[in-house]
């Protein structure tokens, strides 16, 4: 079983990667940019699983439980703005999305933090 120890390393994990997300899109190092927001996405996925007693080890086990909580709570719309933190996700590795995009992509995953900081 997670412990709430585990929820908060994984709360100040997401912390840091908003920050360093900031900085690193004032540098417009896009590709770190948007790995730093994907992390920070994934990280509070990881605390708010730990604080249900769920440890999630997978990319499959990070979406299933974001679609869990979408079904629970469709007017978070949580789905949509993990599938924004993906798509980010895969521009580390691609480099193919706009700054735009990616200063987009902070407003999406700050809204999806809060969002699952409710839950």
């Amino acid at each position: 079983m997670v412990t709430e120890a585990r929820a908060e390393e994984y709360l100040k994990l997401n912390g840091k990667y908003l920050l360093e997300a900031e900085q690193l899109l004032k540098k417009n190092d896009l590709p770190q940019a948007s790995e730093k927001l994907w992390g920070a996405a994934a990280e509070i996925v990881k605390a708010v699983a730990a604080t249900k007693g769920v440890e999630l080890g997978t990319h499959a086990s990070l979406w299933a439980f974001v679609e869990e909580l979408d079904r629970q709570n469709p007017a978070l719309g949580l789905i949509e703005k993990f599938s924004y933190a993906g798509n980010l996700h895969t521009n580390f590795y691609e480099n193919w999305l706009s700054s735009g995009y990616i200063v987009r992509g902070m407003v999406v995953v700050k809204d999806f933090v809060g969002k699952m900081k409710q839950l």
